[in-house]
């Protein structure tokens, strides 16, 4: 089984910056894309940033420029580095992991970090 352990939300004030962290662990475990998602009260969950294993990112156009997704492939961990937040950035942030296992390839999500972002 692949658990991913999710780290790093807050409250901060509209400005301030945050780190969120996600590690990945499980047996015979073979990670390709890394990604973060949020989930804002009411709406649907969005991409906010990928990593796939080339390395190479891929960003919303609502974080470019804000958001930086790096992972550290030895400790099978992602990292989202959040600056300049604003309100509209406040969700619920979820790790999600595309690896494979035996051949099989799955997709898994973490249990969700809460960023709270006051005016």
């Amino acid at each position: 089984q692949v658990q991913l352990v999710e780290s790093g939300g807050g409250l901060v004030q509209a400005g301030g910056s945050l780190k969120l962290s996600c590690a990945a662990s499980g047996s015979s475990m073979k990670i390709s894309e890394m990604a973060w998602y949020r989930q804002a009260p009411g709406k649907q969950r969005e991409l906010v940033a990928r990593i796939p294993g080339g390395g190479d990112t891929n960003y919303a156009d609502y974080v470019e420029g804000r958001f930086t997704i790096s992972r550290d492939n030895a400790a099978n961990t992602v990292y989202l580095q959040m600056s300049s937040l604003k309100p509209e950035d406040t969700a619920d942030y979820y790790c999600n992991v595309v690896a494979r296992r035996w051949g099989q390839r799955s997709i898994y999500w973490g249990q969700g970090t809460q960023v709270a972002v006051s005016s």
